[in-house]
């Protein structure tokens, strides 16, 4: 079927219009205003009487700095990429146009959709009107005087509604479960079709699944009264997210006067601060180990492939088709349709040697988190908490946090560490009757004929099928408790969380380098200052060297003359994965990646009795180690032969953001605090895809708080924008800057300017799109 662009355009307008009048009926247009001040950096802090002020503002402060950012993600979210881009391009996390699309538009499909906007309480759907009616705003004001150069011709660029926000913050759910598996979930094909299986990138999509928690990952730490140098509350927030696309933070302060007034970071197209800090606490997540979704291994029915057997029945696998517009190369539009296949639990999944479907069986998929109404509503509870009691009983009640961890502090000095996020609710004994104990991890499958395996209801749970807050893991201190994407387990070692099932925490387990090396950081009874939290972040010392470099020199002292040379430079080499490290720098990071494969390499072995200090030590006495060692040291010289990088060559030029500045840090499994994700992108050049991002330090006085902080890759993503590049060069030469938070103090910044926006002036610019 074909369909001239003409015709899929006026089709693709009066689609919109027709959504966005029933968003818009919900609340009145042009009754909305908000006052946006911007400081330094061009930080927005908005002012407004009432939540659809407030998202009036967001939505076009945010329009303002990252119009296309954003309307690309519309675009994906929406399941159109396709339609306007082709089906051979990619979207910003490199998966396959047409994938994403037939995925997206399942996932978001109009009955889920609706009813998430439906569940929302009148306060969040006031916010996500505002800020929809805010974005279009600024788009008609842009599109007057130019689109910026990264909309492309601008044709897939269009007006919002709250519905598109709505499939953002589902797309957001789903990335800690199915949407890890959107090639496997659209490639799902019967045996006896088999040969018609559209043909998908698994080996990206593996990738990406592996790189999850690390692309993803944070430190953070809560500093109590008994270990601050100031006798309260401190922070550290540190999370490692993608420099691009829809998890790319903003920077922002929201205030209704006598109700809200909190700064912090929110991920595009949410009008909530997901990170951040009010007047009487500061909080931040990291991504937690925990499992959000279970695979059902379906016992097929011997008579039909597409039938499966539950308690005895069989019963069909749903087939739910979908459809996506495809752009042709002479401008064409062609519908590609496919069906999904449906089970009670979820989406069947198939994936290569892994996950196949065959006569005998197929695997379903069931995610927690695609039945979270709730997560927009909790991380606006958290903004306006007025204690750390209040945040924890706020949890308590709605249990809308995804898929991370929550640290936070309050004035006082109460330190807090939370795992109380959205686990499907499967304990030790089922999992030892339907499952295989021994593998929960990334990978928990169920048997799915059988009704007694399906997740536990508990009525003290916000949502059937999770686990209630009782059996999850809390710990509040007056010393400290931090976090680097762990287990619950050693938040604070002098107090380990053990007992829960494997798929909310295991105990026992070999701590992450960034892990150990906080904890070093914090061992003992000196005090902590907010100095101290920061270098944590920018001294960039590389935790493994510590462990294996002592030893790795020691080998040196008997290698050859062709290695003789990568051993100066490891010895000259200092410690650090800073701008001004050295060549040395890189073989150690090569050859790690090797080492780091052979546990056999270390000469004492992890112990859980001492997770704080095993394992340790490179076993260079043994000839096995000493020829692995020998092979990564070749391979790496070769690497950095093939890469052009001079022996004089420094950190600062081979790792670079989008923009050119030179970024510090290094990978995450050094046990580089400042954990940085960098990708080839020209010999002996590292594009920062990912790592450090917001960041900031928080301390408590009586004036309120006082917070310092950086948004490393800056606070627009479009290239002419004079704040593209400001703070990552703030961050690269290792400055937090004072944030402005009080009302004298944003007024007081030399950078202050303000504007009143209306929604009853923008309406008359909007109709004119």
């Amino acid at each position: 079927m074909t369909f001239s662009k003409r015709a899929v355009f006026r089709l693709g307008l009066t689609t919109v219009l027709a959504t966005a009048s029933l968003a818009c009926q919900a609340g009145e247009a042009g009754d909305a205003s908000a006052q946006i001040r911007r400081t330094s950096f061009g930080t927005p802090h908005i002012l407004a009487k009432d939540e659809r002020g407030l998202g009036y503002g967001i939505g076009y402060a945010y329009a303002q700095d990252n119009l296309c950012l954003l309307a690309n993600e519309v675009l994906t979210v929406n399941g159109e990429r396709s339609r306007y881009l082709g089906a051979a391009g990619k979207t910003p996390d490199q998966r396959d146009n047409l994938a994403s699309d037939l995925f997206f538009t399942w996932l978001n499909n109009p009955t889920a959709t609706s009813a998430f906007l439906q569940a929302q309480p009148a306060a969040v759907r006031d916010l996500l009107e505002g800020y929809a009616s805010g974005y279009n705003r600024a788009l008609g004001e842009r599109r007057a005087q130019g689109l910026p150069a990264e909309c492309g011709d601008g044709d897939w660029v269009r007006p919002i509604t709250s519905l598109d926000l709505v499939k953002l913050t589902r797309r957001l759910l789903a990335e800690g479960g199915v949407g890890q598996f959107a090639e496997a979930v659209v490639a799902a094909t019967p045996p006896k079709l088999a040969a018609q299986r559209p043909t998908v990138d698994y080996g990206q999509a593996l990738a990406r699944q592996q790189q999850f928690a690390q692309s993803r990952g944070s430190n953070a730490v809560a500093v109590g009264a008994q270990r601050s140098a100031t006798g309260r509350g401190m922070l550290l927030a540190n999370p490692h997210f993608p420099w691009i696309g829809g998890m790319r933070f903003y920077q922002m302060q929201l205030t209704i006067p006598g109700q809200l007034d909190v700064m912090g970071a929110a991920l595009p197209g949410l009008p909530v601060v997901n990170i951040g800090f009010n007047r009487h606490l500061a909080w931040t997540h990291t991504v937690d180990k925990s499992n959000h979704f279970t695979l059902y291994r379906l016992q097929l029915d011997p008579k039909d492939p597409t039938r499966y057997l539950f308690d005895g029945q069989s019963l069909p696998l749903t087939p739910y088709k979908v459809s996506v517009a495809v752009k042709g190369e002479d401008g064409t539009l062609q519908t590609v349709e496919r069906s999904l296949y449906l089970s009670k639990f979820g989406p069947v999944v198939q994936w290569p040697g892994r996950l196949d479907w065959d006569n005998q069986a197929a695997y379903s998929l069931r995610d927690a988190n695609l039945d979270n109404t709730r997560v927009l509503q909790q991380w606006y509870q958290i903004n306006r908490a007025g204690s750390l009691q209040a945040l924890k009983d706020s949890v308590a009640q709605l249990q809308g946090v995804p898929w991370v961890n929550t640290v936070a502090v309050d004035e006082a000095g109460h330190a807090l560490y939370l795992n109380q996020s959205v686990v499907p609710y499967v304990d030790e004994a089922l999992l030892g009757q339907c499952g295989n104990p021994q593998q929960a991890g990334p990978l928990v499958v169920l048997d799915g004929s059988r009704s007694a395996c399906q997740w536990k209801v508990d009525p003290q749970a916000a949502q059937p099928g999770i686990f209630p807050i009782g059996l999850l893991p809390s710990l509040e201190r007056t010393d400290y408790v931090q976090h680097s994407n762990d287990s619950a387990w050693l938040a604070n070692p002098a107090a380990p969380l053990t007992g829960f099932s494997p798929l909310v925490s295991r105990a026992g387990q070999p701590l992450g380098m960034r892990s150990r090396f906080a904890l070093q950081r914090l061992a003992g009874n000196g005090k902590v200052s907010a100095d101290d939290l920061q270098r944590m972040v920018f001294d960039d010392e590389v935790y493994l060297a510590s462990l294996l470099r002592p030893d790795l020199l020691q080998w040196c002292q008997g290698v050859d003359a062709d290695l003789q040379s990568l051993c100066a430079n490891l010895k000259a080499w200092n410690g650090k994965a800073g701008l001004d490290a050295g060549i040395g720098l890189v073989h150690f990071q090569n050859m790690a990646a090797v080492l780091q494969q052979h546990p056999e390499i270390w000469r004492v072995a992890f112990d859980p009795a001492d997770p704080l200090h095993t394992p340790r030590g490179l076993a260079v006495e043994q000839a096995a180690v000493r020829k692995l060692l020998r092979e990564a040291a070749l391979a790496s010289i070769e690497q950095v032969k093939k890469d052009g990088l001079a022996a004089d060559v420094r950190w600062g030029q081979v790792q670079l953001a989008k923009n050119g500045v030179p970024v510090p840090g290094g990978a995450q499994e050094l046990g580089v605090y400042n954990a940085m994700i960098s990708v080839p992108v020209a010999p002996g050049k590292r594009l920062v895809v990912s790592g450090s991002s917001y960041l900031q330090v928080v301390t408590f006085t009586d004036q309120g708080p006082k917070a310092e902080g950086i948004l490393a890759f800056s606070l627009s993503s479009e290239a002419a924008s004079g704040h593209a590049s400001d703070q990552t060069k703030a961050f690269a030469a290792g400055k937090l800057t004072a944030i402005p938070f009080t009302e004298a103090q944003i007024k007081a910044d030399p950078e202050y300017r303000a504007v009143v926006i209306r929604e009853r002036d923008g309406a008359a610019i909007a109709s004119k799109q």
